[in-house]
């Protein structure tokens, strides 16, 4: 895999916890974005610790953005004072680059929570993940996103503005380039731990859908899926509560 960058780290709950999750961002997104989540784990007792992926927030910019790469990067993030993780969520890109990861590294994590990963990412879904980060970077007002996403969370529009303006538009762009075909389902094959996907609602938007998920289900039997009904790509933002509520049943 790719030399791997050091990642800086948020994190909520109690250090000193036992459970120790790793939570993984979206692409042109940031760890802080992850709030609602590590909220939500912390006071349910875990340690809860998001990453900002390479070439986005204050990670390391680099040239390498194969989603071999980020996944190199989630390798070498262990928990405070080692050991593996306990479990990883991972969302859009975070969830393709924690799968790479998990498959050359079974050790890295005892579980995976997948929110509508972007296991295989070709044709139509390509030119709306490209237009949508592109109409994002073009103009980066708190406005626009609050009236594309009215439902959102206020601390959700400050923190897409935020994640645009800090994260590297070249980066966000060759990682689509770089990615081409993006296809990271024989690293979904070969995982050797539990591993569960929140899917989005396809009659709003999904990425892992259709025969793409059918296929992933079919080909690893230690892989289940569930679905957010009324949520688009972004499921921890657009329903939060049961977003929450299929993550917290799949770590148990």
């Amino acid at each position: 895999m790719a030399s791997p960058l050091t990642l800086p780290r948020l994190c909520w709950g109690d250090p000193s916890s036992p459970r120790r999750v790793l939570l993984v961002h979206g692409l042109g997104s940031s760890g802080a974005l992850m709030w609602r989540l590590g909220d939500a784990l912390g006071a349910a007792g875990w340690h809860a610790t998001a990453v900002d992926l390479r070439g986005h927030g204050d990670a390391p910019r680099a040239l390498d953005y194969s989603v071999q790469a980020y996944g190199a990067d989630l390798v070498s993030t262990l928990p405070a004072g080692g050991g593996r993780w306990d479990a990883v969520v991972g969302h859009s890109l975070g969830g393709a680059a924690s799968t790479v990861a998990a498959a050359s590294s079974p050790e890295w994590t005892a579980r995976l929570v997948l929110l509508d990963p972007a296991i295989l990412v070709g044709g139509r879904d390509a030119a709306i993940v490209r237009k949508s980060q592109e109409r994002a970077f073009a103009d980066n007002r708190i406005e626009l996103v609050r009236q594309e996403h009215p439902h959102w969370h206020p601390q959700d529009w400050e923190l897409k503005v935020d994640a645009v303006h800090r994260t590297s538009a070249w980066a966000v762009e060759q990682t689509s380039a770089q990615n081409t075909p993006w296809d990271v389902t024989a690293d979904a094959a070969r995982l050797a731990v539990p591993t569960h996907v929140i899917g989005s609602d396809p009659a709003v938007y999904s990425i892992f859908t259709g025969e793409v998920a059918r296929s992933v289900l079919a080909a690893n039997p230690l892989i289940s899926m569930s679905v957010v009904e009324g949520a688009g790509h972004s499921l921890h933002r657009d329903r939060p509560e049961e977003s929450i509520r299929q993550m917290k049943e799949a770590l148990a």
